[in-house]
């Protein structure tokens, strides 16, 4: 089952330049193993050696965060949508 999954501009290099990708899986670690196998290099920008998400990405699926559902093991539907977001840091007080 396809889902939609928005790229954000630090990864898109490795998308050739798309902002969104199709990939398949029933779960959010199944999406992530199939962006890999279609551009290689992604997981290891998004995920530890382990498999789990490196604590500045952030991934969501509509609109949710996955840390607060079932983190890579959220199921899908073939509507959803899937969303990385790299984490902000920085600034001044």
């Amino acid at each position: 089952m396809a889902v939609k999954v928005r790229i954000p501009t630090p990864l898109r290099k490795l998308t050739n330049g798309k902002d969104e990708v199709s990939a398949d899986g029933k779960d959010v670690k199944e999406v992530i193993d199939d962006m890999e196998r279609q551009y290689p290099g992604l997981k290891e920008r998004i995920c530890e050696g382990d498999g789990k998400l490196r604590r500045f990405v952030n991934i969501y699926v509509n609109d949710e965060d996955i840390r607060f559902k079932n983190n890579t093991d959220t199921q899908l539907k073939a509507d959803d949508e899937v969303s990385i977001i790299p984490a902000i840091a920085g600034g001044t007080a």
